[in-house]
């Protein structure tokens, strides 16, 4: 099971491990006041510049160059125009680096570079930056720097200017991993006293790494039980079951373990604090809440809180501008966002009908089961089905090829969104019924 490989310590894990010194240095810097705020924007900046170059190699141009494109559209867009130009430049520039990779992997049948691997990561975290400021110029949160970079009397004031952009695009904390971080925000923390920045306990940070380190020992113990077993090559009826949900729970402490890490890097650079109410921007919201996805029975809750600053930036994206079918516009949007493999286009339309499912389900049984026995049943029979759901379309979307995906979907495991699909069709005849 050559698979398996990717759940041990990934290059990016170890990349961001080797950036907590500079981040805990600029955050030290910050709280002595030893930084004028140009400084820290440089800091930020290079810093980011060089752990692009020591991660990806020449493939950082990738990510260097719509960087640098985006900060000229936003200069010299008006506020109206400047969110369609530069969401449809981004996601080109995206599609076609991810062709490179269908490419690679379909057509040409190689294993492509871990270094591009790394480029596309972050070149799709790079993506919700963009947007994210694009969309706050074209709402008014934030005041363009307009005028034209390029005009010669002006150059210096206006690479003044620009500064803050290139720094935000390429800061050195969000550009592998870690949530999305709103141009408010990272102006706020850069720009602001050192009261703003976050004093990380070292108690704090003992904790974080004391949680990395319980997950990573489970991982290698579910690691040994999977590699044990006879996989979904060779596993039979029921047995498809138990390989689906121990292989997803893999999956699932590889994403916990590595969005603690990005937290702790964040918290590390002073970029996790809570910034005071009168500066008017949202609280800092971590990606994992695991407690809540280990917990819930409800899909629909366990599709908010799964990558939470992805969701939200989705939500906002997306689903909030869209006028007809907004929830299967957000998932194909995702789709595109993530790829398009086989696997992703089809799990994540199965999990866009899951989550419409889910919302008809709760809101008819709501309606009908009111006993405290029956409402206990009936939370622990949707709780087994919601993991074994979210379980299928996890390896649906992380392992990606038409062979494993043709397997997945012959298999018992196909039973349980089947389930949802019928319950769905049955629900919505009655809710027009009851309209």
């Amino acid at each position: 099971m050559d698979w398996l490989q990717q759940f041990f310590p990934h290059p990016v894990s170890l990349y961001q491990g080797a950036a907590f010194p500079f981040a805990l240095l600029f955050n030290y810097l910050c709280i002595m006041d030893s930084f004028s705020t140009q400084a820290r924007y440089l800091f930020l900046l290079v810093g980011g510049g060089a752990l692009a170059l020591a991660a990806m190699g020449s493939f950082a141009l990738l990510v260097f160059i719509p960087a640098l494109c985006t900060v000229v559209l936003v200069s010299s867009l008006s506020p109206q125009e400047v969110h369609r130009w530069t969401f449809f430049f981004q996601m080109g520039w995206q599609t076609l680096c991810h062709l490179g990779l269908h490419y690679t992997e379909y057509y040409l049948q190689e294993t492509p570079s871990t270094r591009f691997c790394i480029t596309l990561s972050s070149l799709m975290l790079l993506t919700q930056r963009v947007t994210s400021l694009s969309l706050d110029i074209h709402e008014g949160k934030v005041e363009a720097a307009s005028g034209g970079i390029w005009t010669r009397s002006f150059l210096s004031e206006h690479l003044c200017k620009t500064l803050p952009y290139f720094s935000y695009l390429l800061f050195f904390p969000a550009l592998l991993g870690g949530p999305l971080c709103s141009f408010q925000r990272f102006q706020a923390c850069v720009q602001g006293p050192s009261s703003l920045c976050s004093r990380l306990s070292f108690w704090t940070l003992t904790g974080r790494g004391l949680q990395i380190l319980g997950l990573e020992c489970l991982k290698v113990a579910l690691s040994q039980v999977v590699s044990a077993g006879a996989g979904l090559t060779g596993c039979q009826q029921l047995e498809c079951v138990y390989v689906m949900w121990s292989t997803a729970g893999l999956f699932k402490l590889t994403y916990y373990s590595h969005w603690i890490l990005d937290d702790s890097l964040f918290h590390a650079a002073g970029f996790g604090s809570e910034l005071s109410p009168s500066l008017g921007e949202e609280g800092y919201i971590p990606d994992a809440d695991i407690w809540t996805l280990e917990t819930t029975h409800r899909i629909s809750l366990f599709t908010r809180k799964w990558n939470q600053s992805t969701a939200q930036w989705l939500r906002r994206l997306i689903f909030q501008h869209s006028r007809g079918w907004p929830l299967l516009q957000t998932f194909a949007f995702s789709a595109w966002w993530h790829g398009l493999h086989p696997g992703q286009v089809f799990g994540f339309f199965c999990w866009a009908v899951m989550v419409e499912a889910d919302y008809l389900i709760h809101t008819f049984a709501n309606l009908f089961i009111r006993s405290w026995p029956m409402k206990l049943l009936y939370r622990a029979l949707t709780w087994v089905h919601t993991q074994l759901i979210i379980a299928y379309i996890m390896l649906a979307v992380e392992v990606r090829s038409l062979s494993f995906l043709w397997l997945l979907c012959n298999s018992y495991n196909s039973f349980f969104p089947m389930v949802y699909c019928i319950l769905l069709f049955i629900l919505v005849k009655r809710k027009h019924k009851f309209n």
